[in-house]
């Protein structure tokens, strides 16, 4: 198996590290001064074509032919030196992809350089109370009136809601159509009369998610993304780029080396607990999916670097990393013992407690609910990619 990329792939390495030694020296740098530089190295990055690649220069990215060996050199690189890349968060990788697919060009002014520069803040509003993952059953409301939205509903499990200024949401605008043909995808400023943001406390007493309630909100009318009654095609854009942002095989090798060092710290019977038969045995196990994550996205980037299409494997790499994810931070509950039910973590731990895992233990069931369930996502693949055919009863709900 050959992973190098070629000899004008490594020359592209050498420029970028020349920029980097040239470029980013925040070595001392703290608060504000912090922020103010990495502001200015991301521009200076983008100018010279290195980030925010694939957005247009008129909305302030670099517009880079689409390279994925370039853009994997560039994270490689970036990483090494802990360079800051582009901004993250639901707007950089959900909305901004999906205005500059589906967006007028008066949204994609208004909206994309705001949300390169982190000036914008996206939550998603999508789920809602008793919907469960039944997306297209959405009740939250939005009436035209004159030349604006009048919004009415909630919705919740709102992630980056405490400091979100906007939400891309999904709300009913045609009550008499049928309910996937009645939803449109509608651009909300959080920052009015009528909207009402709560935190849902959550078991491990952190406010990850909020809830969001509209009474009477406001949204311009041309803040509507694709045609009205149109959402649920549109939300499917969107979901598709979160799917590839979750699905990311660099997060599991990261959290599967903090399990190993975990193990390496635990004691059973005077002994580390790595040393342990059953131990490794499950270790060992969990690594096998680990690495099959891994080089099904080495396959991924071969492909695209070829210009072909990933077939079925694209689509499974989203649910493989959700239970791989689960399956370790389960692993590293089982090693802690009773001492990961403990708030706060016990003197010692070195967080080992709820500081490290306990919020793992329960992000990794988070995961199956972002970027779509995992018993959608495993339709997905039943239906697009092993061909079999559509549930019956989802065929009859439509």
């Amino acid at each position: 198996m050959d992973l190098s990329y070629g000899t004008e792939a490594e020359d592209f390495r050498t420029e970028v590290r020349k920029f980097l030694r040239d470029n980013w020296q925040a070595k001392g740098l703290r608060g504000s001064e912090l922020k103010d530089y990495v502001r200015a190295f991301r521009t200076r990055a983008t100018d010279a074509g290195y980030l925010y690649r694939a957005i247009p220069k008129e909305f302030g990215g670099s517009e880079q032919p689409a390279d994925v060996v370039r853009a994997q050199v560039i994270r490689e690189e970036f990483a090494s030196t802990r360079a800051p890349m582009e901004i993250t968060g639901n707007g950089m990788n959900m909305l901004v992809p999906t205005l500059l697919e589906r967006g007028t060009p008066e949204q994609r002014e208004t909206f994309i350089r705001s949300t390169m520069s982190g000036d914008f803040t996206w939550g998603q509003g999508y789920s809602e109370p008793g919907t469960g993952s039944d997306l297209a059953s959405v009740r939250t409301k939005a009436e035209l009136v004159g030349d604006e939205w009048v919004i009415n509903g909630q919705k919740i499990w709102t992630s980056q809601g405490d400091r979100a200024t906007h939400m891309f949401a999904l709300v009913r605008t045609e009550p008499q159509a049928s309910k996937h043909a009645g939803i449109s995808y509608l651009l909300i400023d959080l920052d009015q009369p009528g909207v009402t943001r709560r935190p849902i406390r959550q078991l491990t007493g952190d406010a990850g998610f909020y809830e969001f309630f509209f009474d009477n909100a406001k949204a311009p009318a041309g803040w509507l993304v694709g045609d009205r009654g149109d959402g649920w095609n549109v939300s499917r854009t969107t979901l598709k780029h979160e799917r590839a942002a979750i699905g990311s095989a660099t997060s599991l090798g990261g959290q599967f080396d903090k399990l190993i060092e975990l193990a390496r710290e635990i004691t059973r019977d005077g002994r580390p607990a790595i040393e342990d038969p059953q131990i490794r045995q499950a270790l060992t196990r969990i690594e096998g999916w680990v690495m099959a994550h891994r080089y099904s996205s080495y396959r991924l980037f071969s492909l695209a670097a070829a210009g072909e299409e990933s077939g079925p494997i694209g689509l499974m790499m989203k649910l493989l990393l959700t239970e791989t994810g689960h399956e370790m931070a389960l692993a590293a509950q089982d090693l802690i013992g009773d001492d990961a039910l403990v708030e706060p973590a016990p003197a010692g731990t070195r967080g080992r407690g709820p500081e490290k895992w306990l919020d793992q233990v329960m992000g990794s069931l988070g995961n199956s609910i972002a970027g779509g369930t995992t018993n959608i996502q495993r339709n997905i693949i039943a239906e697009r990619g092993l061909g079999l055919p559509r549930d019956l009863a989802m065929e009859l709900d439509r």
